[in-house]
């Protein structure tokens, strides 16, 4: 019997593919850099930020000058800001509230996160929110997932996932967790209720 439901955030409960995504696009156009150029200069901090190794405030100066460009720090906020809400999802989510315990659990910088908690009142919706860069380590591993179970003192079997990168799946169909693969490109919110409900007879209010 499924016990909990954990959601990936973006690229699911988000309608952007990935933070990243989101972030550079906001900050591009707002400082007339070329997101390419913007993206290259993240990405090389990107696996420390996610695994709280380091902080943006901790490589904003290297950032600023990989892109000849003064950013101001400050506008950082507006990008968090700025991430869509799949609001498709997070109706599915309030269906599913009444019954079954739910939960994030994402590959993510703390500070984006802490953010978005407030401005999008995930707390209120979703407990534990497990982020990566509090844990120390992501998807790829059991880590996080097991102590996304153990919050819940539910089993791997009593649990679904849902993600929108194939490879994320993997640990947790591992572990014994059920995994969903929602397709961020097509949002098909439809299908997975038809999945939820028909392949794991879930109830929805």
């Amino acid at each position: 019997m499924i016990k909990a439901i954990f959601f990936d955030y973006d690229g699911v409960l988000t309608t952007d593919r990935t933070g990243s995504v989101t972030t550079i696009r906001y900050l591009s156009g707002q400082f007339g850099v070329e997101y390419d150029i913007l993206r290259n200069a993240f990405a090389r901090h990107n696996a420390d930020l996610l695994l709280g190794k380091t902080t943006h405030n901790a490589i904003w100066r290297a950032v600023c000058e990989s892109v000849r460009h003064e950013l101001d720090f400050g506008w950082l906020e507006a990008a968090f800001l700025s991430t869509p809400a799949n609001a498709g999802m997070f109706d599915l989510a309030r269906r599913l509230e009444p019954f079954y315990a739910l939960g994030i659990i994402t590959d993510n910088k703390k500070d984006r996160i802490d953010c978005l908690r407030k401005a999008q009142r995930l707390d209120d919706l979703f407990d534990p929110i497990v982020v990566s860069a509090e844990r120390g380590s992501g998807k790829e591993g059991a880590a996080v997932f097991e102590y996304a179970l153990g919050c819940l003192d539910v089993k791997p079997e009593e649990a679904i996932f849902i993600d929108n990168t194939p490879e994320n799946l993997i640990a947790p169909r591992q572990l014994g967790m059920h995994a969903i693969l929602h397709d961020d490109s097509r949002n098909d919110i439809d299908g997975l209720i038809a999945t939820l409900t028909t392949e794991f007879d879930l109830r929805l209010s």
